[in-house]
């Protein structure tokens, strides 16, 4: 199974800036390494499609997702951007449940499954992240914490429905903060979800890819892409540049 490496570009860089951090990265990357590992960048809405277009018309190999996407199919919404549009634009991945979405945005379990299923009902890719605060690590119930997050983000799934899916560990602690937690710590985590997911209706182990985020950085990468039981890594910080982004990818053992 390819390994998937996303950077999220979060509110950073207008439209030519994106094309140029596009650039350097795909000048930099080795040859057909795009054939062996699935790399995804996730710019801001109004850098989507001035980075859709280069990709198509330079028949490049990188995935498009969005950092998130309206609970609601249409109607009067203002601000919203729907699954419908970012269809259009040829968006192949979406993320949901983003810590930064939950904390400073206040989102809830309940409209995080909304997200994740208008992504699913427009063949995009749900990147559906959960972690728990550093309260719920310190006091050992993060388990608890994790379990509620899945069973209520992921709930009424079908396996005729989902045809992809990403797992994202992201422990809130960790986001932007420098900390990693210890392949120990992202093991035990992806194991414990890996096994609750295992008993979903939708499960379907060729189609579930888990991966980790947090502070991953050129510095962690080897250790945490080339272990056998993560799939791949989603990349804020680090993503906005070109060698540092090359790098985590050229970490991967191929």
């Amino acid at each position: 199974m390819k390994k998937i490496i996303i950077g999220n570009w979060k509110l950073n860089l207008d439209h030519l800036e994106a094309i140029q951090l596009l650039q350097k990265i795909n000048y930099s990357l080795p040859d057909n390494i795009e054939d062996k590992i699935e790399i995804i960048l996730s710019p801001s809405f109004t850098s989507i499609r001035s980075i859709q277009t280069v990709i198509s018309s330079d028949k490049l190999k990188i995935k498009l997702s969005s950092q998130n996407v309206s609970q609601f199919a249409s109607g009067a919404y203002t601000g919203e951007v729907s699954a419908t549009q970012l269809k259009k634009l040829e968006i192949d991945y979406g993320i949901v449940g983003h810590s930064e979405r939950r904390t400073l945005f206040n989102e809830i379990d309940l409209v995080i499954n909304d997200k994740v299923n208008r992504l699913i009902e427009n063949d995009i890719v749900p990147v559906f992240c959960f972690g728990e605060r550093i309260e719920e690590r310190k006091s050992g119930s993060y388990f608890n914490f994790i379990e509620n997050q899945i069973n209520e983000g992921l709930k009424g799934l079908r396996k005729d429905k989902v045809n992809k899916l990403v797992v994202a560990y992201e422990p809130i602690w960790a986001i932007g903060t420098g900390e990693v937690a210890s392949l120990e710590n992202i093991v035990e985590v992806l194991d414990f979800v890996k096994n609750i997911i295992s008993k979903k209706p939708f499960f379907n182990e060729d189609n579930i890819k888990f991966i980790y985020g947090g502070s991953v950085s050129p510095d962690n990468a080897q250790e945490i892409l080339n272990s056998k039981i993560i799939d791949g890594v989603l990349v804020g910080g680090a993503s906005l540049d070109a060698t540092k982004f090359v790098d985590i990818i050229k970490a991967v053992e191929l």
